[in-house]
């Protein structure tokens, strides 16, 4: 199989705990924001605003999933992701742990707004 062209095709070739993890943040990015597009870029799911600037991504790896956002909306959670392994602007999500759903869900929408009110781009 060739590379991913879709997220499901991306989630698709994982398995166990870290298939689970990818569909749950999958799930609430669409339940979280549902005008933005779906795409993979630089062979990772993207979520992509209607203005065409990414607002986050996703990755899988061996034993942890990256959500991925601008240092700055992963900068203004520094105190809430004092347990999470954290980069420049990414989130470490282990597998075999629970989702923290509240929390990403804030991620999305400070994104967002900080997108929309502030002009801030993908990096």
């Amino acid at each position: 199989m060739g590379k991913p062209q879709t997220i499901d095709e991306y989630i698709g070739s994982f398995a166990g705990q870290s298939r689970e993890l990818l569909e749950q943040v999958h799930a609430l990015a669409q339940g979280t924001v549902p005008e933005a597009s779906e795409a993979i870029k630089w062979g990772n799911p993207a979520w992509v605003h209607p203005s065409g600037t990414i607002l986050f991504m996703l990755s899988g790896h061996a034993k942890h999933a990256n959500v991925v956002f601008t240092p700055s909306t992963r900068e203004a959670f520094d105190s809430e992701l004092a347990g999470f392994a954290t980069g420049k602007g990414s989130v470490k999500l282990p597998y075999g742990k629970p989702v923290p759903g509240d929390l990403l869900r804030q991620m999305i929408a400070f994104r967002v707004r900080e997108h929309e009110n502030d002009g801030v781009l993908w990096m």
